[in-house]
């Protein structure tokens, strides 16, 4: 033991999605789509909030930030999963540090960023004529800036709990990318605190960015109940409908993956939860925010009128 105490591993291997060789060459398909629509989304989305003036609003200050961490996420874990498809399925200790890293700050940003935009809506629909004092620009400067802040120490302080203890020689990582629970399972040394520290910052993060968003809805939805006219009521839903949707499907996907009962079929179910969260989601978002979104819609027409115009008169 102590030998293997003393293992100095200089690579891990991913299992990868599968471990059926016919099925890889599909799914590298099929996620290279799902990868490029999704990068291609975020980036479409996030140029559009830049050029267009009418969405220079903190709702849109918000969801630049909010798509800008959806593409990182996706692309920490993404490509290399791409890579793992169909050639080199290992990966090097400090590229797996890494991976960690910047996958729990994406993640982590991400989970705060809707709690923001949930508060953002409050305001919106509770208290209109006082919007623009509320929700000033160095307000929601802040609340993005201790966001990202707050992220990067969590995920260096796991990051670092966790690449400073021992490994065994055993370097097999029972996922497709570098997560802390796989990579817990490798260590021989004493994990007590590093799962101690990893439950109290993850039931933090959940449950006060969770409190937060349903907070925020119960007074939207008191306060769209007193509305007297149904155009109002409508007005009201149609502003805060995209993000609702987008809140739904992150935090559902997150609850069913870690309140799920474990069992020996749970580690598929994990694979196939985290490719929703990591790949899909990421690519559903920008949909959601231009299909049921018309100041994003109208955004996007006259950014594609105004440049038809321009390469007309060229």
């Amino acid at each position: 033991m102590e030998q293997q105490n003393l293992t100095v591993l200089k690579e891990f291997i991913l299992m990868g999605i599968t471990d059926r060789p016919e099925l890889q060459a599909p799914f590298f398909g099929v996620f290279l789509v799902i990868y490029t629509v999704s990068v291609m989304g975020n980036l479409g989305l996030i140029i559009l909030t830049k050029v267009d003036a009418r969405l220079q609003t903190p709702m849109y200050f918000f969801l630049t930030h909010l798509t800008f961490t959806d593409l990182g996420y996706s692309t920490t874990v993404g490509p290399k999963m791409l890579v793992s498809l169909v050639a080199d399925n290992t990966i090097s200790y400090n590229w797996c540090a890494t991976q960690l890293t910047f996958f729990n700050i994406f993640m982590t940003t991400e989970l705060f960023l809707l709690s923001a935009m949930a508060y953002d809506r409050y305001v919106a629909i509770c208290n209109p004529l006082l919007y623009t004092v509320i929700m000033s620009q160095r307000l929601c400067q802040l609340l993005v800036t201790i966001s990202y802040l707050y992220s990067c120490f969590l995920a260096l302080v796991l990051t670092i709990k966790i690449f400073v203890l021992s490994f065994c020689g055993y370097n097999v990582i029972r996922h497709f990318y570098c997560d802390v629970v796989p990579l817990i399972t490798l260590l021989c040394s004493d994990t007590h605190e590093i799962k101690l520290i990893i439950l109290i910052f993850a039931s933090f993060n959940f449950l006060s960015s969770l409190l937060i968003v349903l907070g925020s809805y119960t007074l939207i939805l008191a306060a769209i109940l007193r509305m007297h006219s149904a155009e109002g009521r409508h007005k009201a839903f149609s502003t805060c409908g995209s993000h609702l949707t987008v809140v739904a499907v992150f935090y559902g996907t997150l609850f069913f993956m870690y309140m799920q009962p474990k069992s020996k079929d749970s580690l598929d179910t994990d694979k196939m939860a985290s490719l929703f969260y990591t790949l899909v989601i990421p690519m559903l978002n920008p949909m959601i925010y231009s299909l049921r979104n018309k100041e994003v819609k109208n955004a996007l027409t006259r950014t594609l009128t105004s440049e038809a115009k321009m390469a007309h008169k060229r």
